[in-house]
């Protein structure tokens, strides 16, 4: 019986040793190539508004790091966040926000057709795609980030949260979320920088009219 017991123990070692040095081979792949961070750019945004409603345009430039591209590939899909916030300039206290949103672009690579499918939503994209506004699918991988990196009359605010007498700015951020990744991964990348795909930029609210 105790040689069974010590048979089973040994066995059990070798399985949690195959595992952690699976996970060190997983993470030494993507984390071999020590390269700098991608240049991430962000045009110009631009303002306008339609009836009651506040809408922003801006173009995302980033290229897709060879470890990012590669996970996708493996079937890690990648969660991209866009946030604007509106304040208003106080020069009396802290400038206050009184506006804000966010875009959730889920990027996932689908083996059996291989296809691409971009998912958008205004909150946090489930595996049930509750919440999901929008679904595009494309051939291939440069049409769904030229999609991805396109913000196009993207409504941040109405009308009526703003002082149209007062001065305001937007906050603009563009990140990938590595808080939505799978576990593991998240591990596995900590301080890999070529996975720091991010950009900000603030710039003052000036409303254009719009068709």
């Amino acid at each position: 019986m105790t040689a069974f017991i010590t048979h089973c123990w040994r066995n059990a070692r070798l399985d949690l040793l195959g595992l952690i040095a699976g996970a060190c081979l997983v993470w030494g792949h993507f984390g071999s190539a020590h390269a700098e961070a991608p240049i991430t750019e962000v045009s110009p945004l631009r303002f306008e508004r339609a009836g009651e409603a506040v809408l922003l345009s801006a173009a995302v430039k980033f290229e897709l790091p060879v470890v990012v591209e590669e996970a996708l590939l493996k079937g890690i899909p990648m969660i991209f966040v866009a946030e604007a916030d509106v304040f208003r300039e106080r020069w009396y206290w802290t400038n206050k926000r009184v506006a804000g949103a966010e875009r959730h672009m889920r990027l996932a690579y689908q083996p059996l057709t291989r296809r691409w499918r971009l998912n958008v939503a205004s909150g946090l994209i489930t595996n049930a795609g509750l919440g999901v506004a929008l679904n595009q699918n494309f051939e291939a991988l440069s049409e769904a980030l030229a999609a991805l990196q396109r913000l196009s009359r993207w409504k941040i605010a109405d009308v009526s949260e703003l002082d149209l007498e007062q001065r305001h700015f937007v906050a603009f951020r563009f990140r990938l979320d590595m808080s939505q990744l799978p576990r593991p991964f998240q591990i596995g990348t900590l301080g890999q920088t070529e996975w720091n795909i991010s950009v900000s930029s603030s710039q003052p609210l000036i409303l254009e009219s719009g068709p």
